[in-house]
């Protein structure tokens, strides 16, 4: 008896200690098996969908999904619930539609320019039962890009939103010499005739509601493209991210490797035009088979009260959003709600402790990917301020490196002996690159070689191979995880939106009184991104009008993307190889008694651009003027 209580005795200590040394060196490691355990059986399952029963796709999976719950909400839009089955036979009534019509067909590429509501992903669903491709645009686009956007996927049919009809009226002749069939999705009127466009809403009425044959949408190859998203870029118009089957799988797997389930309830504010919320919103609850709520637009006053209503248990996110909660009136009952998971990117850390001590314990879930990349960061631990965690084994199957980057040349460090990139040391801000490979593609963007491969470096370590360069610095500290730290080039976000510099340096170059423009972001304390400052050069015998560039920059481009400080320049620097130099301009930021030259800023009650003064500058600090 005394020896089985040593032996007992020694055998809790042993697990104690080994408890202990667990926490102190591997803190994480049940939480990191766990997730690599599910993303390895998730590909695992891809892979044996090949050997068994063909490649599965996400409509393959709805379909699947409105056979065996059909009567589940599936999206709840303004009050009116959408079942399963609803979705399914207004899909099938779209893709009946063109079925018979025999136009657009497998293969072909549709243009989708809608707002979010249901029939967004009717028509979607709808197009790829028949084995189209789907092009989303992004509504804020004007028409010289819409008209690019056409060009670059090589679509030849367009749906539009009937809240987005008037976008169209400019550029309705362009689009039908382009031979390009314009369907909208309202009735017919007297009006639509002179605008030459057909009624799908019309068409559906009488079109069946019975599946077209399942051979039009099966696919032969997870790698065959599915979707194009258009992103904002260093090229300054819009690009064609192409999607394939095996990218929207793995988005659509996005909230069950953060354990969503099926009885959750998912709340989507953000616009399906982006991947966020048709790849991993809509995506992720069908994979679920759970239920959404698809908000037309994003609501701050409105957010938690809709919670409420719909008990909703995850929400999507992206950092913007979470400051416009925060800054909102405290009211009581706040905790009282049944969120319990948000999934998303970009949140600050600041905004990220404030938004838990206000509304309670909410897993945050931040993630980090762009649209066309081949990388995923998933911070499966929930740590705050951080995009991502990483370790030994990770690192076997997702092949990254950071690397030292040059901001003012903006260009990698490069060894001068050898020519090769250099790491980074723990701790220390890199280059984010992912290697690109048969288990990593890069599929790039559509109609363009020149731009897919803007993208890439090559030789990077040794010769022959090639990194997708995602255009952000990244951080990786001494515990494995991953920070986002800035972006570099000529693109920056603001209120949650890629702003390409050369876009709106091109629009700005039309104002009369502009000789040249150069455009970058400067931080606001308390605003995530950064605000869009413009250093330009007012041409000889001519005077800066604000109200004229005012009206320009709002009839041209998208809210986002619009300047919100102006300086006045009498030269712009250049590098040695002729670009235009940001990093001392980015570096002076945007603080009129430290800048010399002339300041404006964007006053929309004014409608015009007006003289950026101490006072105005102290109340952008202080949080009482809005951007």
């Amino acid at each position: 008896m005394y020896l089985f209580h040593e032996w007992l005795s020694a055998l809790i200590v042993g697990v104690l200690s080994l408890r202990v040394l667990q926490k102190l060196f591997f803190p994480y490691f049940w939480q990191d098996v766990f997730f690599l355990w599910k993303i390895i059986t998730y590909g695992v399952k891809l892979e044996l969908y090949k050997l068994t029963s063909g490649v599965v796709t996400v409509v393959d999976m709805f379909v699947a999904q409105a056979q065996r719950i059909p009567d589940k909400p599936f999206v709840i839009y303004e009050g009116a619930t959408h079942t399963y089955r609803d979705v399914d036979r207004r899909s099938n009534q779209v893709a009946n539609v063109f079925l018979e019509r025999g136009s657009p067909r497998r293969g072909d590429c549709v243009v989708l320019l809608m707002n979010n509501e249901p029939d967004f992903v009717c028509v979607w669903f709808g197009l790829a039962k028949l084995g189209c491709a789907v092009a989303f645009l992004n509504t804020n686009i004007k028409a010289r890009s819409l008209l690019h956007c056409f060009n670059s996927c090589g679509a030849k049919t367009l749906v539009v939103g009937a809240d987005l009809v008037a976008c169209l009226e400019d550029i309705l002749p362009s689009l039908r010499e382009d031979n390009i069939d314009v369907w909208v999705m309202k009735r017919q009127s007297g009006a639509d005739d002179t605008l030459q466009v057909h009624s799908l809403l019309d068409e559906m009425e009488s079109a069946s509601d019975q599946p077209v044959p399942a051979s039009l949408r099966a696919a032969t190859s997870l790698k065959a493209p599915i979707m194009y998203i258009f992103t904002s870029g260093t090229t300054g118009l819009p690009k064609a991210a192409v999607i394939t089957h095996l990218q929207a799988l793995k988005a659509s797997a996005g909230f069950w490797a953060f354990g969503g389930r099926g009885d959750d309830v998912v709340y989507i504010p953000l616009p399906l035009y982006h991947s966020a919320a048709s790849m991993i919103g809509i995506g992720g609850t069908l994979q679920l088979g759970a239920t959404c709520i698809l908000k037309k637009k994003f609501s701050a006053s409105n957010f938690w009260s809709d919670c409420r209503k719909y008990d909703v248990t995850i929400f999507q996110y992206i950092g913007e959003l979470c400051r416009y909660l925060c800054n909102q009136p405290q009211a009581e009952g706040e905790k009282l709600h049944k969120v319990r998971m948000g999934v998303g990117n970009g949140l600050r850390p600041d905004v990220w402790r404030d938004f838990l001590a206000r509304f309670g314990g909410v897993r945050m879930c931040e993630l980090y990917g762009s649209t066309e990349g081949n990388l995923c960061f998933m911070n499966h631990i929930g740590k705050i301020g951080v995009v991502g965690r990483s370790n030994f084994f990770y690192k076997l199957l997702f092949k990254y490196d950071l690397v030292q980057y040059d901001m003012e040349r903006d260009e990698p460090v490069t060894d001068q002996h050898t020519g090769f990139c250099q790491r980074v040391k723990k701790g220390e801000t890199g280059l984010l690159l992912s290697k690109v490979s048969a288990s990593s593609p890069f599929f790039g963007y559509a109609g363009s070689k020149q731009l897919t491969e803007r993208r890439l470096l090559r030789n990077v370590f040794v010769p022959g191979d090639a990194y997708f360069n995602t255009g952000d610095l990244m951080a990786e500290n001494k515990e494995d995880f991953i920070c986002f730290k800035d972006r570099v080039g000529d693109t920056f976000r603001w209120k949650g939106e890629n702003v390409a510099t050369t876009e709106v340096t091109e629009h700005l170059g039309l104002v009369p009184f502009i000789q040249e423009a150069n455009v970058y972001g400067v931080e606001i304390p308390g605003h995530e991104g950064r605000a869009g400052m413009a250093a330009v050069i007012v041409r000889p015998d001519h005077q800066f009008d604000g109200k004229e560039l005012f009206e320009h920059v709002v009839r041209d481009l998208p809210a986002y993307a619009r300047p919100v400080f102006i300086r006045i320049q009498e030269f712009i620097e250049i590098t040695g190889t002729f670009k235009q130099q940001k990093f001392q301009l980015v570096q002076s930021g945007f603080n009129p008694s430290t800048i010399s030259e002339p300041l404006y800023v964007v006053d929309y009650p004014q409608k015009s651009y007006v003289p950026f003064t101490e006072e105005v500058y102290q109340n952008i600090l202080a949080g009482e003027k809005k951007l």
